[in-house]
């Protein structure tokens, strides 16, 4: 064990936290017309005073092609970012931090809401016509989407690095490049689902070149010392040969480590449902510490991290730096408070609850 413990700050690039409690993107369905209102307000704002070190947001779509749902929130044009401000500055009030993540759906895009089910919506039923790395859908819950031409991915890049643009304008302390759980980039650097034969097809260099050409883009837009963060599938939990395995994960996090990342998120899976009995306590931890004893970079773990003695020995073993916690902070938003409480740890509270704890 080392003195680094859950309340330890830490520095990433010119972002402090001031702990490693990190609340995981959640999509909360909520938005109208890509906008946030006061739910999202009310939703992360009681994350913060709750003290959480950073709060990334759910999934922000970066063109309407790419939500997954007529209620996604988004970041695809200017007349989003005022309402990510106000919500900002409440966070940033609480001495919290945030981050935007930014993605695209592909093929998972064009869902009911999920009162109904998360249903694929064709174009006749309100829906849209999907868009992924090749036309194809092995995946029962998945549409069968159209292959994206050269001309549409070099909109997407330009996409994304708008998206990053909205999000320095929006007051955002760094950006997370959702890639992952079967999304876009998932279906790219798959080769499950990539049949594609042209420079973004095949090879290893080839299916992860979309992810790394818009990460480029993004970490040369935003400003320097603003952090940079990728989600990824650490493994695809396939039986096939074909699926992308730790290892490949490995790689990629070193390639996207000496483009500029600074840190990497090491989830799992996305194209099938994982069978209960498979999730256990920290069940994906053992990612984020391979991809962290492996590149060097800084990893956050996630996976089933429900308790403070589990998410304090996560990051005081070394098994990864941050704690990503989803369900938790639906169940409990003082999580961080409480926490510190059980581990008899400092943090600050703010006045109008001191008597509580």
């Amino acid at each position: 064990m080392s003195n680094v413990n859950l309340f330890t700050p830490i520095k990433i690039r010119g972002m402090e936290l001031k702990n490693r409690i990190v609340v995981s993107p959640m999509q909360q369905f909520s938005a109208v017309n890509g906008k946030v209102g006061q739910w999202h307000l009310v939703h992360l704002g009681s994350r913060a005073v709750g003290g959480a070190g950073l709060i990334i947001t759910e999934s922000l779509a970066v063109n309407k092609q790419g939500r997954s749902t007529h209620f996604d929130a988004g970041l695809w044009n200017d007349g989003q970012i005022a309402g990510w401000k106000r919500i900002n500055a409440f966070i940033h009030d609480q001495h919290a931090k945030v981050a935007a993540q930014i993605a695209h759906f592909g093929s998972k895009a064009s869902r009911s809401h999920p009162n109904e089910g998360l249903q694929y919506l064709s174009p006749e039923n309100g829906g849209w016509i999907t868009k992924s790395a090749s036309a194809v859908a092995p995946f029962g819950h998945m549409s069968l989407p159209k292959a994206l031409s050269l001309q549409e991915i070099f909109k997407i890049k330009w996409d994304f690095v708008a998206a990053a643009r909205r999000a320095v304008a929006a007051g955002f302390d760094a950006i997370e490049i959702h890639a992952g759980h079967g999304y876009l980039f998932h279906q790219f650097y798959s080769r499950i689902i990539n049949q594609r034969t042209d420079n973004y097809g095949g090879s290893f260099e080839n299916r992860i070149r979309l992810l790394v050409e818009v990460t480029e883009e993004i970490r040369s837009v935003i400003p320097e010392n603003m952090p940079l963060l990728v989600r990824i599938s650490a493994v695809d939990y396939l039986e096939d040969e074909k699926a992308w395995k730790i290892e490949d994960s490995v790689l990629l996090t070193d390639i996207l480590k000496h483009i500029g990342v600074d840190v990497v998120t090491a989830s799992a899976g996305g194209f099938v449902f994982l069978d209960k009995s498979k999730v256990f306590p920290a069940y994906q931890v053992p990612f984020a510490e391979k991809i962290k004893s492996e590149t060097g970079i800084i990893t956050g773990a996630v996976g089933a991290i429900t308790e403070p003695a589990q998410a304090n020995e996560i990051i005081a073993s070394g098994k990864a730096d941050l704690a990503v916690i989803a369900r938790e902070f639906l169940r409990d938003p003082y999580f961080a408070l409480r926490a510190a409480k059980e581990l008899g740890q400092s943090l600050e509270l703010p006045f109008q609850y001191r008597r509580a704890f």
